[in-house]
């Protein structure tokens, strides 16, 4: 009897543990499997939207529209927004509290302006070069055959306004030219008489020319390759003026950290074989 009893005694102390082993907790050995998944969580790439405003000079916008197809194309969840017009006008409107991401400009001191002012987040970064040209309408009803005849008689010339950076570097080349062999004189003075009209950017100065409302214009060579409706007059390189295109972060950017990867990504091999493709040369 005592040897049954221990018996059913044992298998009674078995099927106990047994129960008490399945109800516990896993060992602290235990492997587990949800930190390593939260830690992968945390790891992934954040996939929250961003939209970057960017302000660009006239002269960008076919390159400034292929770049946002790319960028956004490579960075799911950015939308890119242009503004594009003369690099003067946008500089004011920034630093009347504009809200835009990053500035591009068509010279370096437009943006020089707003780091003086202490209205971008860092120093200004250079992204490309262009150079000058002459376009009439392809019909070149005016027969200008030379940049001389900007100083004719008669000829009504298209230009922009004071403060637009296509306005000062046509001035430059009108002065070199005006020490080119050949040239009069008065060559300077005689070109700024046949000015017919001041637009607000290159682009408008392009769209007149193209209609024939003006006989010539002086313009960058991207605007002229990329209009079918005007045709270039060569410039004599000696007399040339190149032009360097420069970007800033805004600082009141609600986004900097991204709009310093777009400046980045613009002034870097994809930004420049875009900005190539439409004809403009590499900073120097």
């Amino acid at each position: 009897m005592k040897s049954g009893l221990a018996v059913h005694l044992s298998v009674l102390l078995f099927v106990l543990t047994a129960c008490s082993s399945a109800g516990a907790s896993p060992s602290p050995s235990a492997p587990s499997v949800a930190p390593t998944t939260a830690a992968s969580a945390s790891a992934a790439p954040s996939a929250e939207p961003v939209e970057l405003t960017i302000y660009g000079a006239a002269s960008l916008k076919g390159a400034l529209e292929a770049a946002k197809a790319a960028y956004e194309t490579a960075y799911p969840g950015t939308t890119v927004t242009l503004s594009t017009g003369s690099s003067a006008a946008l500089e004011t409107q920034i630093e009347q509290g504009a809200p835009a991401d990053v500035f591009l400009s068509a010279d370096t001191t437009n943006p020089k302006k707003l780091v003086d002012a202490g209205l971008a987040d860092g120093a200004a970064v250079t992204f490309a070069g262009n150079e000058l040209t002459v376009i009439v309408p392809t019909a070149n009803p005016a027969g200008i055959a030379s940049p001389k005849d900007l100083a004719r008689a008669g000829v009504k010339v298209i230009a922009a306004g004071e403060e637009v950076p296509i306005t000062k570097y046509a001035k430059q080349l009108v002065d070199n030219l005006a020490e080119e062999a050949g040239f009069p004189a008065d060559f300077a003075a005689k070109y700024t008489a046949s000015i017919a009209s001041k637009e607000e950017d290159v682009k408008s100065v392009v769209a007149k020319i193209e209609i024939g409302e003006g006989d010539a214009g002086i313009v960058y060579v991207t605007d002229a390759k990329a209009s079918t409706k005007v045709t270039t007059v060569d410039v004599p390189p000696s007399a040339n003026v190149p032009a360097t295109y420069a970007g800033v972060v805004v600082k009141a950017s609600k986004n900097a950290a991204a709009a310093k990867a777009f400046l980045d990504w613009f002034a870097g091999p994809d930004g420049q074989a875009i900005l190539g493709s439409f004809g403009f040369l590499p900073s120097s």
